[in-house]
């Protein structure tokens, strides 16, 4: 996948609002194909920064995309929300500046894992390939309540009750084997198509509960805020609303921080344009007090 393009969204707004030429250790704690980071270390020549990610291909590429800055780079596979263990293990205890972009990368969508709707392959969804939970285990083996409340809300899919019942009763004849039977049984309980396509929800909440997003998000955040130097920086890229919510109530009832952004920094036109996979990101930032 080396030669796939992952365009890092709202760059600049990172770079002009989350990042200081004082800082001397920043952490990207998604650093996906290292497209974030390869920008930051550009700029700020004086920085040095660790990057985490539990996908290892992820990690390979971003090997590849940061080797210029060996020197002030330190690349770590591990999940978030094990941030504190991870850093404290390095002997890193407090950081100057870090960012979380939740979005999945152009990597994860076209490497045939199960995240694309047009995937002929296993339903699978794991970031971190060690983990034991599928995409298929989800959707062949939930209950029908515990899909229906996942993608309701996960998913925030108003339809969430038949596509539930419409996955329970497919998988009654055989398994759902692959993610574009599961996105072609989604179409059909929906029966309408809109600017976006209809299986969009439902593989966000089944992403999100492969993956444990929610929760982990909440133990990384917590955690970073915890270790940020005073007058620190904390940047969150989230792409749909319960994220974006999720951030926006820590941010405020967290009496270490104060909120940098009232309202969430949003792609301008010529970027989503260029990069329509922008278009939903939001960006929220808070300092250490």
């Amino acid at each position: 996948m080396i030669g796939v393009t992952h365009i890092p969204v709202l760059c600049e707004e990172v770079i002009q609002n989350l990042v200081s030429a004082e800082y001397s250790l920043f952490v990207d704690a998604t650093v996906g194909g290292g497209g974030h980071a390869h920008h930051i270390l550009e700029r700020h020549k004086d920085i040095r920064l660790i990057g985490l990610d539990v996908d290892e291909g992820a990690l390979n590429i971003a090997q590849e995309v940061l080797k210029g800055y060996s020197e002030r780079v330190k690349l770590v596979r591990g999940n978030f929300k094990d941030l504190k263990e991870i850093l404290n293990g390095m002997g890193v205890f407090s950081f100057d500046g870090i960012l979380f972009d939740l979005g999945l990368s152009m990597y994860q969508l076209m490497g045939k894992r199960g995240f694309s709707f047009n995937d002929d392959c296993l339903p699978d969804m794991r970031m971190d390939d060690r983990a034991e939970l599928t995409a298929y285990d989800v959707v062949n083996t939930y209950r029908y309540d515990v899909l229906q409340k996942i993608i309701s809300e996960y998913g925030e899919e108003e339809r969430a009750h038949k596509i539930a019942r419409a996955i329970v009763d497919e998988r009654k004849k055989r398994p759902i084997a692959t993610s574009k039977e599961l996105a072609d049984i989604i179409l059909k309980a929906k029966r309408r198509r809109g600017k976006i396509h209809p299986a969009t929800k439902t593989f966000q909440a089944i992403r999100m509960e492969v993956n444990g997003e929610t929760k982990n998000l909440r133990t990384g955040v917590n955690d970073a805020i915890d270790m940020l130097n005073g007058r620190g920086r904390i940047g969150v890229i989230s792409f749909h609303s319960l994220e974006d919510r999720t951030i926006k109530e820590i941010f405020k009832t967290s009496a270490m921080v104060s909120v940098i952004t009232k309202k969430p920094i949003r792609p301008e036109r010529g970027e989503i344009r260029n990069n329509p996979s922008s278009r939903s990101a939001k960006l929220r930032i808070a300092e250490k007090n």
